[in-house]
């Protein structure tokens, strides 16, 4: 098996870092992410290299769409993931409605170079 060695990983950049979900309110998302937990795995997935900022999707294991993450994360973030790189995701904390939406699910990204 022919394996590509993966990415140097962005200079400067956390390998670890916690960081809100945004888009959560569209679509069925907001059921999907009243059903997490702390703990449970999620997927990130980066947005297809045509766009011209490629954002960073955020899954459950079934494969729902929870949200994305910001635009200042993802800029660096989708671009190296594109490129080869691995990133997963953990659920640190889940609020209800009476947070804004762009604070109610807070994760831990980890970076595997």
């Amino acid at each position: 098996m022919n394996r590509r060695p993966p990415p140097p990983f962005p200079p400067g950049r956390p390998t670890r870092f916690r960081v809100t979900v945004h888009g959560t309110v569209f679509g069925t998302r907001a059921s999907h992410v009243a059903r997490l937990r702390p703990g449970d795995r999620l997927l990130l997935i980066p947005g297809p290299p045509v766009e011209p900022e490629p954002g960073v999707w955020i899954h459950d294991t079934s494969g729902n769409v929870i949200g994305h993450l910001p635009p200042e994360v993802a800029e660096w973030l989708a671009p190296w993931m594109l490129r080869g790189g691995r990133a997963v995701a953990s659920v640190l904390r889940v609020h209800g409605h009476e947070v804004p939406s762009w604070r109610r699910l807070l994760i831990e990204v980890t970076c595997f170079s």
